[in-house]
């Protein structure tokens, strides 16, 4: 038997290994480990680095082999890289180590991937980790995607049923609004009288008819705005244009009378009056809903210069044919109706400018057993009655003050009030009166209408403005005889062979008789005046 020793370690005798049956038991025995130390080394007096940079044949390792500098004396040593095994000085002496193959080796826990010099351990799906048995090792992996969308579905289901729950709360709390503000606009109070044969013409529209109809308001439907409200143009589901006027926040205590006034409208059948289509009661304030009347106000066409230039003839029709419906709003409706702001604006002209009456907002009904009620005083400056600023007491008288306004307007083309005219002419009531008691009406009517055929009839038309004028309400006359005034100044239009005297046309512009005195001119213009500069009217 032969081994290496150091010669200093070994002391036994021959003898007793010679003696011994089994050499290796004896050896066992005695406890035999002996230190030794092998240096093995490439020995040449170069480095790694010098023998990679000659010829290939010179360097003694093979492929896929580690180079390493002897740390004992020149030279260098060859070792297999990691995952390869065999001889590193032979060309292919370093083999591939398929760790896979071992079944007590392999380092994965779970599949086991050979690559060349190495392996992987990739782990099953639903998990995560490097798989190798020495390290991580796969761990159940958290399911960031299903929770991802488990989160966003059970939110996007959240939101869902807070939207739901939220328009089922905002349509019940709309709808009780609704009940609320139908209540409260004495809506079961119109439907009540509607049932005891108030009318069977007025249509209640719901909120969301006329939101429709209007594109929900839109401020390019609007066709005229004032004191009393806004009105819209609006197209209903069978293609019929309407004008929806909303009005301004009502006092409650005037509920039970507005729908009184309604119900009154729903029956005037009279060809110069805005027909009242009907209502709505499901917002704050009421609704109502007119006839659409498309060729605008009577003052867009008398004072703007993009109007339609209306003749004398056309002029004095119109004021017939308004004149007629304020004596049928007077006297032959069921209660009288004072319209109490009759101006050129809330005269209207259809596509034929036949006039019709527009916005009872601040009407009022006379009761028939009086011939004047106290109420706050309303009405629009230049065509406010000075009677009624002065006492509150409204009459029928104070319509025929406003339409005198009106006359005026239709003679002379002049707007009611304008400060851009000198102070003694800035209200045209005041400066019309002063004008005809002066002798000087010609010098105030429009220069187109004045011509020989038209003399008469605008002395006629001016005497019965300057009676309207009067300030005293008695001394006016009823809209009755205006309209009969008219209607039979209009019928000599038409029988021109019936001629009137010419002296009573002069004498209309000279001397003032005593049955159409108006009071001295002085306390009328004091009277005009002050209302003007000490009066802000409300609208």
């Amino acid at each position: 038997m032969a081994f290496l020793s150091d010669k200093d370690w070994f002391n036994s005798s021959a003898s007793n290994i010679w003696n011994s049956r089994n050499k290796v038991d004896y050896l066992v025995n005695v406890g035999f480990r002996t230190p030794i130390v092998l240096d093995w080394a490439i020995r040449s007096n170069t480095s790694c680095e010098e023998a990679q940079q000659v010829t290939s044949t010179d360097y003694a390792c093979g492929d896929n082999t580690n180079c390493i500098n002897s740390i004992n004396g020149p030279g260098y040593l060859c070792q297999c890289k990691q995952g390869f095994q065999g001889n590193p000085y032979l060309p292919n002496g370093c083999q591939d180590v398929n760790e896979c193959d071992d079944p007590k080796g392999n380092p994965c826990i779970g599949t086991c991937n050979n690559t060349i010099g190495s392996y992987n351990c990739p782990c099953p799906k639903g998990t995560h980790g490097d798989g190798r048995k020495d390290g991580q090792g796969c761990k159940k992996a958290f399911p960031v995607i299903k929770v991802i969308l488990g989160i966003s579905f059970g939110i996007f289901l959240l939101l869902i049923c807070i939207s739901w729950l939220y328009l089922i709360i905002r349509k019940r709390k709309l709808m009780r609004l609704k009940e609320k503000y139908f209540e409260q606009n004495g809506g079961f109070l119109l439907q009540q009288q509607l049932s005891n044969g108030g009318s069977n013409l007025l249509k209640i529209f719901s909120t969301e008819e006329l939101k429709l109809a209007t594109n929900n308001y839109n401020e390019e439907c609007v066709i005229g705005q004032g004191g009393q409200g806004t009105v819209y143009k609006g197209i209903l589901p069978n293609h019929q244009a309407v004008a929806i006027k909303m009005s301004r926040i009502m006092d409650a205590s005037q509920m039970e009378q507005f729908i009184n006034e309604v119900v009154i409208l729903t029956q005037i059948n009279h060809r110069n009056v805005v027909k009242l289509l009907g209502c709505c009661l499901e917002t704050e304030v009421p609704l109502l809903v007119y006839e659409y009347i498309s060729n605008g106000t009577l003052f867009h066409h008398i004072h703007q210069n993009n109007g339609i230039l209306l003749s004398w003839e056309d002029r004095l029709r119109i004021a017939t044919e308004t004149a007629s419906a304020f004596a049928y709003l007077h006297s032959k409706v069921s209660i009288p109706i004072i319209h109490r702001d009759i101006k050129s604006t809330n005269i209207l002209l259809d596509e034929k400018y036949i006039a019709k009456i527009f916005d009872f907002g601040v009407s009022k009904l006379l009761p028939t057993d009086q011939s004047q009620i106290a109420t706050l005083v309303q009405g629009t400056l230049g065509y406010l009655d000075p009677e009624y600023f002065h006492t509150s007491q409204l009459t029928e008288k104070s319509d025929v003050y406003s339409f005198g306004v009106v006359l005026v307007e239709l003679l002379t083309g002049k707007k009611p009030v304008s400060f851009e005219r000198p102070p003694e002419q800035r209200n045209l009531a005041t400066y019309f009166i002063s004008s005809m008691n002066e002798n000087r009406l010609f010098e105030l009517i429009e220069d187109r209408f004045v011509d020989e055929k038209n003399v008469d009839e605008l002395c006629v038309v001016a005497k019965i403005a300057k009676r309207c004028l009067s300030l005293k309400g008695e001394e006016r006359p009823t809209m009755e005889e205006v309209a009969m005034e008219l209607q039979n100044l209009k019928r000599l239009r038409k029988q021109p062979w019936v001629q009137p005297i010419e002296e009573e046309s002069v004498s209309l512009l000279s001397e003032p008789s005593e049955f159409y005195h108006v009071g001295d001119t002085s306390e009328q213009s004091s009277l005009q005046r002050d209302t003007i500069l000490s009066m802000n009217f409300p609208r």
